[in-house]
């Protein structure tokens, strides 16, 4: 999937006024997601791709040797932070990044507004990427827990569940081996957790993410 000009330019209109006022409270609660969750499955030393990288919260975060952003909106540019190297392209048309050469993959609230052939483009597209044992993360909303507000976003297009997500890796060439179908509230404008404090409380009690979480994680390997 080519990325046009009138694409990137739609996304940077729609997500500045979704996201307004807010990214500086998102970016405190990534460091903390990152310090106290996802740095756990990555090295220090290790290449990271972030892909539909958004405000870049994550890869302005983890804790990483070498980090990449990626996303069709050119607004990426201005949203990665130092130490960061931003591409403007799809997940899915990956030119830029050689094969074999990343460690670990990440997409986060990605595969709800792209098509189902269009995830598994993605996937493969990572597949290519990834050094053999390398890894995907996933954090995605899961249908089966937030049906009731998955539709509130006007570019949701893709119901998406924890198993329908395992199904596509395996399609796609991975092994999955890590799979928490409630881990986090459906958004930050969820009612919690909303500061950073909370998230590390909310972390740091699992037998909350049952009650409260409508995002899954997903951990899978390249074979």
């Amino acid at each position: 999937m080519a990325v046009e000009e009138s694409e990137g330019e739609q996304h940077k209109a729609l997500y500045a006024e979704r996201f307004a006022g807010d990214r500086a409270a998102r970016a405190a609660i990534w460091r903390v997601l990152c310090a106290g969750f996802f740095d756990r499955f990555v090295q220090p030393s290790d290449v990271v791709l972030d892909v539909a990288a958004g405000g870049c919260e994550f890869i302005n975060s983890v804790r990483a040797g070498t980090r990449i952003a990626v996303d069709v909106n050119p607004a990426v540019r201005d949203a990665a932070g130092p130490g960061v190297t931003a591409l403007v392209a799809s997940a899915d048309a990956l030119t830029d990044v050689p094969d074999g050469s990343v460690d670990v993959v990440f997409a986060s609230n990605f595969f709800e507004h792209i098509d189902r052939p269009t995830i598994l483009a993605v996937m493969r597209e990572a597949h290519r990427v990834l050094r053999p044992g390398g890894r995907f993360l996933v954090l995605q909303p899961n249908i089966r827990f937030c049906a009731r507000d998955y539709w509130m976003f006007f570019d949701h297009v893709t119901p998406v569940d924890d198993r329908a997500l395992v199904e596509a890796f395996t399609l796609s060439g991975y092994e999955v081996t890590t799979v928490v179908p409630r881990f986090l509230p459906f958004t930050t404008k969820s009612r919690l957790p909303k500061s950073a404090r909370l998230v590390r409380a909310y972390l740091a009690f699992p037998p909350v993410w049952r009650l409260l979480g409508k995002q899954s994680f997903l951990l899978a390997e390249r074979r």
